[in-house]
């Protein structure tokens, strides 16, 4: 359980594994950002491929940690846990290639939005659920993966897209059976790994330089509503909420 990493032919698969759904804790979060850190700082990383065990890819952040803790040191913590997650991702030195199988929510859309090739399981589904939890975020990363007013109406009503839905906008590269996903991503992955990883370690550098899109300003300015509303106390009713099933 936790985080875990395994190399071979210069491939670094990172797997997450937090049952039952995987909601990270606040120190998952930032042993994930640590984990994909380490593999983009290592030469003999050609390509990192980010993928989870369970039910589902990401359900987001632990609510439950949240709630159970007095004051504001979970909420602070998950937030900055996420950010150092997501910007680890974006700022690999090396290509991500996400597999997503299952539930994609919240944290886990903030993961594959900055991943730089998605692949899919037939069953994968993609939300941000964040209004109907009292927070905000993640909005950054949604609008990588559909046009601005399809993200507008899915952050609204934190209705969820499927992997096939997001193939036809071009930001799934490819949806297969859910038994043949980890195959799909590993083959993504070897052909990027086959090439010279000093190019393609200019490439990812080149491509964030001209992105349009600023991601860790935007996130950070996403989270700052967040906070606004826990002061208000609409998100922890909002969490209550949840939790309680209403």
């Amino acid at each position: 359980m936790g985080i875990t990493t395994k190399r071979d032919s210069h491939i670094e698969t990172i797997t997450v594994d937090y049952p039952p759904v995987n909601a990270l804790p606040v120190r998952g979060w930032f042993d994930l950002a640590a984990a994909i850190n380490a593999a983009g700082e290592d030469p003999d990383v050609h390509v990192v491929v980010l993928r989870a065990e369970g039910r589902g890819f990401n359900a987001g952040v632990d609510i439950k940690e949240i709630q159970r803790t007095e004051g504001y040191d979970a909420l602070v913590g998950a937030n900055r846990g996420c950010y150092a997650a997501f910007g680890a991702v974006y700022d690999c030195a090396v290509p991500v290639v996400a597999a997503v199988h299952g539930f994609c929510l919240g944290g886990g859309v903030g993961l594959v939005g900055n991943a730089d090739v998605i692949v899919a399981s037939a069953d994968a589904t993609f939300g941000v659920p964040e209004v109907e939890r009292g927070a905000l975020g993640a909005a950054t990363h949604l609008a990588r993966l559909v046009p601005q007013h399809l993200m507008r109406t899915l952050y609204f009503t934190a209705r969820k897209i499927t992997a096939a839905e997001l193939h036809q906008h071009g930001s799934v590269y490819q949806v297969v059976p859910r038994g043949e996903l980890d195959e799909a991503a590993l083959a993504v992955a070897r052909d990027i790994a086959a090439k010279d990883t000093r190019v393609v370690r200019a490439a990812k550098e080149a491509l964030n330089g001209i992105d349009t899109q600023q991601v860790h300003r935007s996130y950070r300015f996403e989270q700052g509503f967040t906070f606004e509303l826990n002061l208000l106390g609409a998100s922890d009713a909002a969490r209550e909420e949840f939790l309680n099933g209403r």
